[in-house]
């Protein structure tokens, strides 16, 4: 999947495709210059995007999937987070304790259950509670193992309830990290000052934030959840035991589908 981005030096559109690393070197079709874009989004903001756009263009089957990685990938973005915010409050470098966690994560990096387990320790050593929504009904575990290990094609009214329940979880999660979500974001800032350093002369470096449905959540450009439709989720969460408030996920993630969705086609189309 690309991205269109502007030439620094003549304007003119180019289109990149989505990095792992979100560095983008680029060379101009038009005017040849060089140029660096550096997309500031997590990884799992990025998957849950392209999952909306998959799912706007007709493609359901291939929206569950990116939405299914999205979410395992957010769970280790949180683990990063609490890792790193912990370090924090010790003594020692930020290199130091970055480089423990590399080390620590490589003995899970293969294996999506100890890394849910690792987030299932991490939140309940942050919140203080249990992580009672890692079900797999709260999860969807059974839709997306349908969907992508047994092959099912899944209705669109399937794939918005999913989609809708990973994204108030995850929004929800968002919410409870706060500013802790910043020391695993800073991850992300040096790699891009390191990529910059090297760079040679003369190569224009471009930070770019792009439309999204959770960056727009974090940074105060989405509309906050009505309190009266936020206390009723928070309730049913609570009652139920689960993250299982089916009626108001929906209403969630389509408030943020109608107020970005228009913004991600835009920016899938432009040229």
């Amino acid at each position: 999947m690309d991205f269109p981005t502007a030439c620094p030096q003549c304007a003119h559109v180019n289109r990149a495709e989505f990095a792992d690393s979100s560095v983008h070197d680029l060379r101009c079709a038009r005017c040849g210059v060089r140029y660096c874009v550096l997309v500031r989004k997590q990884k799992f903001e990025v998957l849950f995007d392209l999952g909306t756009r998959a799912l706007m263009d007709g493609y359901a089957r291939e929206a569950v999937a990116s939405f299914a990685a999205a979410l395992e990938r957010f769970f280790e973005f949180y683990v990063r987070a609490f890792a790193l915010e912990q370090a924090a409050g010790r003594e020692g470098s930020f290199e130091n304790a970055l480089a423990a966690l590399e080390g620590t994560w490589r003995h899970v990096s293969s294996q999506s259950e100890r890394q849910l387990g690792m987030f299932a320790l991490a939140y309940l050593l942050r919140e203080g509670r249990e992580p009672d929504f890692l079900t797999p009904r709260g999860l969807g575990t059974d839709f997306r193992n349908r969907v992508i290990h047994r092959g099912a094609l899944p209705t669109r009214a399937e794939v918005d309830a999913y989609a809708a329940g990973v994204f108030t979880l995850i929004d929800r999660l968002l919410t409870e990290l706060g500013a802790g979500a910043a020391h695993a974001e800073l991850v992300q800032e040096q790699t891009f000052a390191a990529h910059v350093r090297g760079l040679p002369d003369g190569v224009t470096v471009v930070f770019e934030e792009h439309p999204g449905m959770f960056r727009a959540r974090r940074f105060g450009t989405l509309s906050p959840i009505p309190k009266p439709a936020k206390a009723q989720l928070q309730a049913a969460q609570s009652a139920s035991g689960v993250n299982d408030a089916r009626a108001f996920q929906q209403a969630l993630f389509e408030q943020a589908l109608a107020e970005r969705g228009s913004l991600l086609r835009g920016f899938k189309s432009s040229s």
